[in-house]
């Protein structure tokens, strides 16, 4: 360290550019610092660099380390207390350009996989993004030596050691109970949990924070289930088995409110959050309509067929869907990928796929559009998925359904016996138009296709959460609503790219996905970044769901 400030102090007042020569490793007192990518100009993207410090550092039994759930949870703990200290410390901006700033890429209200923090049984690594100061174009010595050798050891140091063991102990101990209730809900054959007293509304639109003064959630006393956590501690819930469920009524009383809780129950969420006891199958996903999204090849014909001028819908592709062909191609994408819960709202959906009256059958004979609910029963019965929607404003799937839960005051009411005492009292008259839905047949991985795309740079790149830029083409992802952060989105972008480097010919989509997973697994997402033993970028691991439905947004033109 003392060999790098000395550099830094004789570039002062040099061109910004020489700092490049400062890249490299220097050891402090009790840790490392690594330059690995120095920006080439104060105005630029930050440089990046790591910060290692033995294990032992923090005072810390390694039984906290001993299973990749807590891995994921201790190394969330510390990217937030890194962010916190960062915070606390408030370094004022040191000249142009980005100078002076230091970042982590800090966890939201989700616990996801992340390389922000790196733990092992040897060390404990800090990725950080910080701008060197400068004066124009010109190297401010003075302020990049106290950047580099006293306030980023200082922030890292306090992380380390001025954090609170029982938030540490407690952040761990809901990641160990999260992994408990999702083998019990797989165990028992329930597709989500919702604990007594979970906080599910959010403080806005745009805010993923708790809302304060909520309504707490208070399961019906049909569904509610006690699971044992340990010894001394229970926790009881609303535990919801397999089959249709729909969630009724009227607008603004929740029913919206609790899919997107059971739609976020795919990840596990931090103390404090309000949903942490929300625990939903891995597998769901969410479906909804897509006006003007691409398909490729995708077998709708259980939904869409008899199309004029004898169009084959059993491998169909358009670059403009329309939204009952977009929630048709999402449904049989999902069954392809072995997705064992779907998510629907019916303000997301297509009418009329939704739904088609008897009135409406009668007038127009030839439909060439089976509605979702003459299939829902078969999803379920002959292919073990799970349907859960959100609907205020048709009761024809009232036959098929296995649980009704109706919000009231953001309140859930079983009322699945009035509702099946209503349709046998009230018929709709409609006939059933099919039969059993079968599982699609698993679609060749087109890498050549993304080979073509791929031009000579190479350049991929996630442009918010909702956007993947592929050399020249965009990728929308906005209706993949299931994405928590930007840094996943980052993640599919170095996945498309790796996939552009296999030499399969014939493996299927979800073998290729596989593939590089078990790659994760063993060698984490450092696996994907073209820095190795460096920085690896700010990833976090999106679910595989995630990733297939991005592939099945690429354009084929």
């Amino acid at each position: 360290m003392k060999r790098l400030l000395q550099k830094v102090k004789e570039l002062d007042g040099k061109s910004y550019k020489l700092l490049k020569t400062i890249q490299g490793k220097y050891d402090g007192d009790v840790f490392s610092l690594y330059m690995d990518y120095i920006q080439g100009d104060p105005f630029a993207a930050p440089s990046k660099i790591r910060v290692a410090f033995p294990f032992t550092y923090t005072s810390l039994p390694e039984e906290l380390i001993d299973s990749a759930s807590r891995k994921s949870a201790f190394e969330d703990f510390f990217a937030r207390e890194v962010n916190l200290q960062i915070k606390k410390r408030a370094v004022s901006r040191m000249g142009t350009g980005k100078g002076g700033m230091i970042t982590i890429d800090a966890p939201g209200q989700e616990v996801l996989k992340r390389t922000a923090v790196k733990v092992t049984e040897e060390h404990i690594e800090i990725r950080l993004s910080i701008g060197l100061p400068a004066n124009g174009r010109r190297i401010r010595g003075h302020d990049t030596g106290k950047l580099l050798g006293e306030i980023v050891p200082d922030i890292t140091k306090k992380a380390l050691t001025h954090f609170s063991k029982e938030a540490l102990k407690s952040h761990i101990e809901l990641s160990d109970d999260q992994q408990l209730i999702r083998n019990y809900i797989k165990e028992n054959e329930f597709i989500c949990f919702i604990a007594n007293g979970s906080v599910l509304p959010r403080e806005s639109g745009v805010s993923n924070k708790p809302l304060s003064k909520a309504v707490p959630f208070q399961s019906p006393a049909a569904y509610e289930k006690t699971i044992q956590l340990s010894k001394e501690k229970t926790v009881t819930g609303f535990a919801l088995p397999k089959g249709l469920t729909l969630i009724a009524g009227g607008g603004y009383h929740g029913k919206s409110t609790l899919l997107h809780a059971i739609e976020r129950g795919v990840y596990n969420h931090a103390p404090g959050d309000g949903r942490e006891y929300v625990i939903t199958d891995q597998s769901a996903v969410k479906i909804k309509a897509e006006d003007g999204r691409s398909i490729h090849g995708v077998d709708i014909s259980p939904f869409i067929s008899n199309l004029p001028f004898e169009k084959d819908t059993r491998s169909f592709s358009t670059l403009d869907a329309s939204g009952s062909t977009s929630q048709a191609a999402s449904i049989m994408e999902a069954l392809e990928m072995r997705s064992k819960l779907i998510l629907m709202d019916e303000d997301t959906s297509a009418t009329n796929f939704m739904i088609r009256d008897a009135r409406m059958q009668k007038l127009v004979s030839e439909e060439p559009i089976t509605p979702f609910v003459d299939y829902v029963e078969s999803l379920f019965k002959d292919q073990d998925v799970s349907t859960v929607m959100a609907i205020g404003g048709s009761g024809d799937y009232f036959e098929a359904s296995d649980h009704v839960i109706v919000m009231n005051e953001y309140r859930p009411y079983d009322k699945r016996a009035e509702a099946k005492q209503i349709a046998s009292e009230i018929k709709n008259h409609r006939k059933k138009t099919a039969g059993t839905l079968s599982v699609p047949k698993m679609r060749i991985l087109d890498r050549d296709n993304f080979k073509k795309k791929l031009d000579r740079k190479e350049k991929v790149d996630a442009k918010g959460k909702n956007t993947i830029l592929f050399s020249r083409h965009m990728i929308d992802l906005s209706a993949i609503e299931q994405l928590a952060d930007t840094s996943q989105t980052r993640t599919i972008a170095l996945i498309m790219k790796h996939l552009t480097k296999g030499s399969s010919k014939d493996s299927t989509i979800m073998e290729a996905i596989d593939e590089i997973y078990t790659e994760i697994n063993h060698s984490g997402l450092e696996f994907l970044s073209p820095f190795k033993g460096q920085h690896p970028g700010d990833l976090a691991l999106p679910r595989k769901e995630e990733v297939i439905q991005t592939l099945n947004r690429f354009r084929r033109d």
